[in-house]
């Protein structure tokens, strides 16, 4: 499998050093969608705070994509849903430091989560 990012210089604003305007997959053998991903403990108790729910998204993360015989390399696209526009900043960087710095598209939506206790929803593309 072959990763390409595409961030034109011209006819489209200039990406952020966090995030690319597309990434190109060619030749992979499997696609993994991860559903909405919440900050839930086994038990699915919420974390007390974003920090908590953060690490326990991308933990929750790491063994969906461990079960598929992937790893946060493998992640070629996120979508994180958020409580409060207020936790942009403190989202993208967890998803940062959980891709170890490698850019991908992305993109963050203020939404109403199901539960008032869910701060933050990650869904992931990962493909191999």
């Amino acid at each position: 499998m072959k990763l390409i990012a595409r961030n034109p210089r011209n006819g489209v604003y200039p990406a952020t050093p966090d995030y690319l305007h597309a990434l190109e997959v060619q030749q992979p053998e499997r696609f993994l969608y991860i559903s909405g991903t919440m900050g839930l403990d086994q038990d699915g108790i919420p974390g007390t705070t974003l920090a908590e729910q953060l690490d326990l998204v991308w933990n929750n993360i790491r063994a969906i994509l461990a079960s598929a015989g992937m790893t946060v390399d493998n992640i070629v696209r996120t979508t994180s849903y958020l409580r409060d526009p207020a936790f942009a900043e403190a989202n993208q960087n967890a998803r940062v430091a959980a891709l170890g710095g490698r850019t991908i598209p992305t993109t963050t939506i203020a939404a109403q989560t199901l539960s008032e206790a869910w701060l933050v929803e990650i869904e992931v593309i990962a493909a191999a």
